[in-house]
C-alpha cells in the first residue's frame, strides 16, 4: 500500500526509471498518441469515458511527487483552424495547479508543430493519454532533479 496519490504501476515504473531531462507528455483526448512520441516512450492509456480523466486530474499527482523544471503547453498558431484569440481556458486551470503546488516558474507554450518535434525527442519517456476533451489541453513535462 503506497503513501501517495499516484497509484498506477506502469506510471509509477516510468517516472522511477526517468532522469533529468526526460520528458513527460500529459496528452489531451486529441492528441496522436500512437504517431506522436519519442522512440522509446511507453503509453499509458487512462480514457475512461470522454472527460475522464483530464489533463489537469493527472497533472497534480505528477507534480506531487516528482521534481519538474519546465511546463510546456502546445502553443497555439494564429493561423492554426483551432486556434484561439486568448490563452485556453484550461490554461487558467493549470496555473492554479501550479501555484497551489509551489511550482515557481509559469507555462511555456511551444508552437504545436515545435511541440510535436519536442515530444518525438530521444528525452520522451512517458505519454499519459486522457480523455480531456479541451482543445490545447496537452503539457510536455521536463523532468528536474531532487535537490
Amino acid at each position: 500500500m503506497l503513501r501517495t496519490s499516484l497509484l498506477h504501476p506502469q506510471i509509477l515504473k516510468s517516472i522511477a526509471q526517468a532522469g533529468h531531462h526526460a520528458k513527460i507528455l500529459i496528452a489531451d483526448g486529441n492528441y496522436p498518441a500512437s504517431s506522436k512520441k519519442g522512440p522509446k516512450a511507453e503509453l499509458v492509456s487512462l480514457q475512461l469515458t470522454p472527460g475522464i480523466p483530464t489533463v489537469a486530474q493527472v497533472l497534480r499527482p505528477l507534480l506531487e511527487v516528482l521534481p519538474i523544471d519546465h511546463i510546456h503547453t502546445m502553443g497555439i498558431d494564429k493561423s492554426d483552424e483551432y486556434a484561439l484569440d486568448k490563452d485556453p481556458a484550461v490554461w487558467s486551470e493549470y496555473r492554479a495547479i501550479m501555484k497551489e503546488m509551489q511550482f515557481k516558474r509559469d507555462l511555456e507554450p511551444i508552437v504545436k508543430w515545435d511541440f510535436y518535434d519536442a515530444v518525438m525527442s530521444e528525452d520522451h519517456v512517458l505519454t499519459i493519454q486522457t480523455a480531456d476533451q479541451a482543445t490545447w489541453a496537452n503539457l510536455l513535462l521536463l523532468v528536474g532533479v531532487r535537490t
